[in-house]
C-alpha cells in the first residue's frame, strides 16, 4: 500500500500498532485525544463515534480501552476513505467506518453504550473559512448542528447510555439545551485550559440518556504546567515516555 506524499496521504503512528491516516485537508488535533480519554468506555461497551473524520477518536478508544467495538459515522467521502485505510493499516477489525449523514441515520444493529462526537465548532458565518469542502464541513455547522448530534445520539443510545462531546466554551449553553431537548441529561463537565492562568479553550461534556438532573464539574485539565512543559495528565494522554 502506498503511503506518503506520492499517495496524497500519510500515516501517523499512534502506538500499539494503530495508525491514523491524514491528508492535507483531513487531520486531527489535541481535542481528539482529550475526547477519547474523557469518554473512557468499559471493555464491554459498544461505541459509536459521530463526525468520525479519519477515525482518530475511534482508534484511540480501541487503543486505550479495547471496547466491544466502535462504529464511526462520517459524511465526507474523503475522510471516510482515510478511516478505511487507517482501519486496514491498524488491523482494527473492531472498527466499522460508515459513510453516512448522521441526520436521520440509525444503526441497524444493537444500541450503543457510549457515543462520542467531536462536532463542528462554528456556526455558519463565524470562524475562519477553510479552503476545502471537507474542512468547511468539519469546522462549520453546514451539515451538522449540535442539535443534529444530540438527536442522532437519542436514536442510537441505549437507555442509560452516555454521549460525550467536546466543544468551544462559548457553545456550552447550546450543548446543554440540545442535550436536554433530546432527553439526554448533562452529567459531567470538564474545562480544558492551556495553563493555570488561561481561560478555557475547550469543554468536555457528558450526558446520559434518561439520566436524572445533576451535573458534576470536574477539576480543570491543564495542557501545560508552570514550566511550559506538558502537564503530567497530558503526558499520560499523549503517552509521552510510554514505549508501547
Amino acid at each position: 500500500m502506498k503511503t506518503g506524499n506520492d499517495a496524497g496521504y500519510s500515516a501517523e503512528n499512534l502506538g500499539n500498532g494503530y495508525f491514523s491516516v491524514i491528508s492535507e485537508s483531513v487531520r486531527f488535533g489535541t481535542d481528539a485525544f482529550l475526547l477519547a480519554d474523557f469518554a473512557a468506555p468499559k471493555h464491554r461497551d459498544f461505541c459509536l463515534d459521530l463526525c468520525s473524520g479519519n477515525g482518530i477518536v475511534a482508534l484511540l478508544l480501541l487503543r486505550e480501552f479495547d471496547p466491544l467495538g466502535v462504529v464511526g459515522v462520517e459524511i465526507t467521502s474523503e475522510a471516510h476513505r482515510l478511516a478505511e485505510i487507517s482501519k486496514e493499516l491498524s488491523g482494527a477489525e473492531k472498527f466499522v467506518p460508515i459513510n453516512a449523514d448522521l441526520r436521520g441515520w440509525r444503526y441497524g444493529g444493537r444500541q450503543f453504550d457510549v457515543i462520542t462526537c467531536n462536532p463542528p465548532y462554528y456556526r455558519i458565518g463565524s470562524g475562519a473559512a477553510p479552503s476545502t469542502e471537507a474542512g468547511k464541513l468539519a469546522r462549520h455547522e453546514e451539515s451538522c448542528r449540535i442539535e443534529d448530534v444530540c438527536d442522532a445520539a437519542r436514536r442510537n443510545l441505549k437507555y442509560g447510555g452516555r454521549l460525550c462531546i467536546c466543544q468551544r466554551p462559548e457553545r456550552l449553553s447550546d450543548c446543554v439545551c440540545a442535550m436536554k431537548a433530546a432527553g439526554i441529561e448533562p452529567k459531567r463537565l470538564r474545562t480544558v485550559h492551556r495553563d493555570a492562568g488561561s481561560p478555557a479553550w475547550l469543554i468536555l461534556l457528558e450526558g446520559r440518556y434518561g439520566g436524572a438532573g445533576s451535573v458534576a464539574i470536574e477539576k480543570p485539565l491543564l495542557v501545560y504546567d508552570e514550566a511550559g512543559e506538558y502537564s503530567p495528565e497530558m503526558k499520560r494522554i499523549y503517552r509521552i515516555g510510554d514505549e508501547r
